[in-house]
């Protein structure tokens, strides 16, 4: 640990005010080099101790932001995750540090080849409001574990949680080291303009597409995790009560506010009834004190999205749709309830875009090709789930779409997985992270040769001659 304590910059900050300090770590990386994993470890358990130690605060900050938000929905979907991915990185990290021998051509037996993975300088990390504290601190982690300094971004739209992770920050790292911006929007496209060494954004597909196009003006590497509307197919005739539990928890949790949420449901025409008594069902299991002022359920952000959403529904229901709300709204604490939609159409509002809520369209198929063919038309989800216990069908949806992760007979568990790389492909982001893939994508990969006494290099220099002739001859073949 350096000397001082670290500082923040607040929404008045300037260009120049953020490109000094992204000046005044590069500078101390290159004075101070890349830490050992010893230094990265001792970093990394001092950034878990002061998260166990805000643990409250940063609950209660969460319910803060979103005015309802369940404490331990908070503790499980944010610091759960948070601490076990702090855990492998510690774990983990020598072992990913270590020099990887690579092949040498036999014409050059002597010598050897390496691959040393080097930090790569100044990480950037722009953070979300739905999880303001997991994707905030989990590439912090990843920036830490790599030997790498950062600047992190949190969303201004939770602002009593941006102020205790900079407390956090503020209590392990210096400035020079770890930086926290706090901003509007103006501040945001500021700083996803630095020429970062390598840029990590979280965010919806729109804005990110704005930060790529920043980043690139840098040539600055970007991981980009975005979101996309994450299909949940249903093989014909499974269990639905089975479906309808496992998709409510992923639908559900954080009231739907969540980038690799379910979207909507792709089942069998024969099977929408089911599925829909099935869903009702469990969604009053699990919530039977209702929703507004409920301790377990979420509110949505803000009076914005509220809005956003119940035009959704009310768009659709005057398309056609059969609008199912399974308990009372609060417009006063922007509480939605959840809303199970059928009798969708893909030209509906709520089909365009990722919905981002506690709202759940259903769509029917009547061959699995249908909806393997529904899938590829859209663009490229974050997630897939399917459910089913056929191979052979599941095989058939795994082999001919592409998405992001996939969970089999669940929903969201796939975030859990530490050793699983975490991001999308297309539309939903670029790059992964998470584990191993979080390592390789924040360090940079580089080879290394030495030159033995004797190799065939040295009978392929001027003069020419039949010997050089004879080489050449051996090598094409």
């Amino acid at each position: 640990m350096e000397d001082a304590m670290s500082d923040t910059v607040s929404a008045s900050a300037t260009s120049s005010d953020l490109s000094r300090i992204l000046d005044q770590q590069r500078a101390a990386f290159f004075r101070r080099g890349p830490p050992g994993p010893k230094q990265r470890r001792a970093d990394l358990r001092r950034l878990k101790a002061e998260i166990l130690k805000r643990r409250t605060d940063i609950v209660q900050a969460l319910r803060t932001d979103f005015g309802q938000r369940s404490e331990r929905e908070s503790a499980i979907v944010e610091l759960i995750p948070l601490v076990q991915s702090i855990n492998y990185m510690i774990r983990h990290l020598g072992r990913w540090m270590k020099p990887e021998r690579r092949h040498v051509s036999p014409y050059f037996r002597f010598g050897r080849a390496w691959v040393i993975r080097q930090p790569v300088g100044v990480v950037g990390i722009i953070a979300p409001w739905n999880y303001p504290v997991s994707l905030a601190l989990i590439p912090l982690a990843t920036a830490i574990a790599t030997g790498n300094r950062a600047m992190i971004k949190p969303s201004e739209l939770t602002p009593a949680t941006s102020a205790v992770i900079e407390k956090i920050v503020q209590s392990v790292f210096v400035p020079e080291q770890v930086s926290v911006i706090t901003g509007d929007t103006d501040v945001g496209a500021a700083f996803s303009a630095l020429p970062f060494d390598h840029l990590l954004f979280t965010g919806s597909t729109a804005v990110g597409k704005k930060v790529a196009a920043a980043a690139a003006r840098n040539l600055t590497p970007v991981t980009l995790e975005l979101g996309g509307k994450s299909p949940v197919v249903i093989e014909p005739g499974f269990s639905m009560q089975r479906v309808a539990s496992r998709v409510a928890f992923g639908k559900l949790t954080n009231a739907g506010q969540t980038c690799i949420a379910p979207d909507y449901i792709l089942l069998h025409e024969d099977d929408q009834d089911a599925f829909a008594t099935a869903y009702q069902e469990t969604v009053r299991t699990l919530y039977p004190d209702g929703y507004a002022g409920s301790s377990d359920y979420t509110a949505i952000l803000n009076q914005h999205h509220y809005e956003r959403l119940t035009h959704l529904v009310r768009d659709a229901e005057a398309q056609g749709a059969l609008a199912i709300h399974l308990g009372s709204d609060s417009s006063d604490s922007h509480v939605l309830a959840p809303i199970l939609l059928l009798n969708v159409t893909p030209r509906m509002a709520i089909m365009q875009m990722e919905i981002f809520g506690p709202v759940l369209p259903v769509l029917t198929y009547r061959t699995l090709d249908e909806a393997i063919a529904f899938i590829n038309a859209r663009a490229r989800p974050l997630a897939l789930y399917y459910f089913g216990d056929n191979r052979l069908s599941r095989d058939k949806v795994l082999k001919h779409t592409l998405s992001g992760n996939v969970t089999l007979n669940g929903t969201l568990l796939h975030f859990a997985q530490d050793d699983l790389p975490f991001g999308g492909v297309g539309d939903s982001g670029i790059g992964a992270y998470h584990g191993k893939e979080g390592f390789i994508a924040l360090t940079h990969a580089r080879g290394v040769y030495q030159q033995g006494r004797f190799n065939a290099a040295t009978l392929l220099q001027p003069p020419f001659g039949k010997l050089t002739d004879i080489i050449t001859k051996l090598v094409l073949r």
